[in-house]
């Protein structure tokens, strides 16, 4: 007779430990890779836009071939090694719409309104949410690092969190759009310039905080009260 195998298999009930910090800000960031990537298009546009200008070495038209095609460079690379593509992706359709307005209106500093008019939407979207009680913040939460989990709603600590949570996402994409709005008005000569500059500084640097500080406010509620979830307050109670 063979020894019983004496390896254990966790209940199908038993909840699965929470991944570490580190491994929840890669999933949500993308990782290092991801963040270079999604900033190279941009980045190489306002650096080769900016000589362009400059020295009249090549027209806005050159700059705009050359972000595009960047993009499109690095989606390849990750499609011929079989590799998640959603970052490099995002930048493609961001970069392509950009430049396509840029091109047709021959003013470098169109390349940036797909950004503007998402971050309204964002602004909109979130306080939406937070109105009708659904906080945008949390459900993104779930889909993206929870598998798909309703704890966040049922857990009435983590729905608190997450409702002020989307206030401050929404406040800070207000602000960072509200400066955008401001230097494409502004007709001075190197707006357009400027206007990349703060695109690359109020880009990824708020929004890896944004994300670290909803990963750690998370983490910190489930695990104080890992077992027994607080659930909604107009839940009937049994008599």
């Amino acid at each position: 007779m063979q020894p019983a195998d004496k390896t254990t298999t966790p209940s199908p009930t038993e909840e699965e430990p929470l991944p570490s910090f580190s491994v929840q800000m890669s999933e949500q960031l993308g990782g290092v890779r991801g963040l270079i990537e999604s900033s190279i298009p941009i980045t190489l546009f306002i650096v080769v836009n900016f000589l362009g200008d400059r020295f009249e070495w090549w027209s806005l038209r050159t700059s705009l071939i050359i972000a595009v095609g960047a993009a499109l460079s690095m989606a390849a690379y990750r499609l011929s090694r079989r590799e998640p593509t959603r970052h490099a992706f995002n930048g493609v359709f961001g970069i392509a719409i950009g430049a396509y307005i840029a091109w047709k209106s021959g003013d470098a500093k169109d390349i940036y309104l797909p950004g503007m008019f998402l971050s309204a939407g964002y602004v909109l979207g979130m306080l939406g949410s937070v109105a009708f009680g659904r906080p945008l913040v949390g459900w993104l939460w779930s889909i993206m690092l929870d598998k798909g989990a309703t704890r966040w709603y049922d857990n009435i600590r983590l729905r608190r969190a997450f409702t002020w949570l989307t206030v401050v996402w929404a406040a800070v994409y207000a602000a960072k759009l509200g400066v955008q709005v401001l230097l494409y008005l502004d007709t001075a000569e190197n707006a357009d310039d400027l206007l990349g500059v703060a695109r690359l500084a109020l880009g990824w640097p708020p929004y890896a905080l944004l994300a670290a500080l909803t990963v750690w406010q998370a983490r910190r509620i489930l695990r104080s009260d890992p077992a027994e979830p607080e659930y909604r307050a107009a839940e009937p109670k049994p008599a």
